[in-house]
């Protein structure tokens, strides 16, 4: 119960797993937890073990598709060219390994769907769960700039850092005016402004917006600017989901990363805590000042050099 306590930790094992028998460890304790939470009204809890039960069956999902299919007894002691029975293996059936039919149905259909597409589908999911409940909502999502009042805005050291590192920051293409009194860009583009059609200049800090399609927009963005030299430099700050395609696209890009030992508690408007989203974090660095980067983040958590 421990591990699935933590969601982190819980995602990372299900990862991981290597067998129907971790996954399905994984899952009913998830099950378990959840009925619990229920009875307990912990509305947070209760929804953080629904998403760990959801990735268990994809992952089980994979599994299923990575091994061999028993075809029963057909074709089983029949002899050879060679005159002797041939032996086949003893690959056991969906129920010698405790699964129904109807689970691995669903694992295998939840396998097939793309990981952009999977986590944007739960992200909806949570959203809709967030509809019933606010507080919920202010726990399962975090929206860099919004026009309600559920908006989390990153604390003002990340920012120093980031800023120490590349001299200044010249541009916040994903801002807004409250946000902007701590990154203190000297030009910031809010979601009216839309600073995906605009040129991003010098030195660029962004923190995106974590919904899709935006954050891909985004990574494709940097990616596209940075190569054709628009900006000199960039700090971006964005989940440590490095399974999907738009991390890959910002990490191919980058010259360091800094993988925090822990999440990020986000600030309100008003410089209070927010909250920590429940996935862990990265700063991508794109420049070619990596030692000042290792020096002011090295505190900070696992540094990963990307070009040596």
């Amino acid at each position: 119960m421990n591990a699935i306590m933590k969601y982190d930790v819980a995602c990372r094992a299900i990862a991981e797993a290597a067998s129907f028998d971790e996954v399905q460890d994984i899952a009913d304790k998830a099950i378990a937890l959840q009925e619990y939470a229920r009875r307990s009204k912990n509305r947070e809890m209760e929804t953080q073990c629904a998403e760990i039960r959801i990735r268990a069956e994809r992952r089980l999902g994979e599994l299923l598709a990575q091994t061999p299919k028993n075809t029963g007894t057909a074709g089983k002691g029949r002899p050879t060219l060679g005159g002797s029975e041939r032996e086949l293996p003893n690959i056991p059936t969906l129920a010698e390994s405790g699964i129904d039919k109807k689970l691995s149905s669903r694992a295998q259909k939840l396998a097939k769907v793309a990981p952009d597409e999977f986590e944007r589908q739960l992200a909806e999911w949570r959203q809709r769960i967030g509809n019933e409940n606010e507080r919920v909502i202010a726990k399962l999502t975090h929206v860099s700039h919004n026009s309600g009042e559920n908006e989390w805005y990153t604390p003002a050291d990340i920012i120093e850092r980031a800023r120490h590192v590349m001299g200044s920051i010249d541009t916040d293409p994903a801002s807004c005016e409250a946000a902007n009194a701590l990154v203190k860009a000297t030009v910031y583009f809010d979601v009216d402004s839309n600073g995906l059609t605009q040129t991003w200049n010098g030195n660029v800090w962004l923190n995106p917006p974590y919904a899709q399609p935006l954050i891909s927009q985004f990574a494709t963005a940097i990616s596209t600017k940075f190569s054709t030299c628009e900006f000199s430099q960039a700090c971006i700050l964005v989940n440590n989901a490095t399974e999907t395609e738009w991390f890959q696209t910002l990490a191919e890009r980058a010259s360091m990363i800094c993988f925090p030992s822990s999440r990020i508690k986000f600030i309100d408007k008003a410089g209070n805590p927010s909250g920590a989203p429940l996935q862990g974090q990265a700063i991508i660095y794109l420049g070619i000042r990596q030692t000042e980067f290792k020096d002011t983040f090295m505190d900070m958590g696992l540094l990963v050099s990307i070009y040596g």
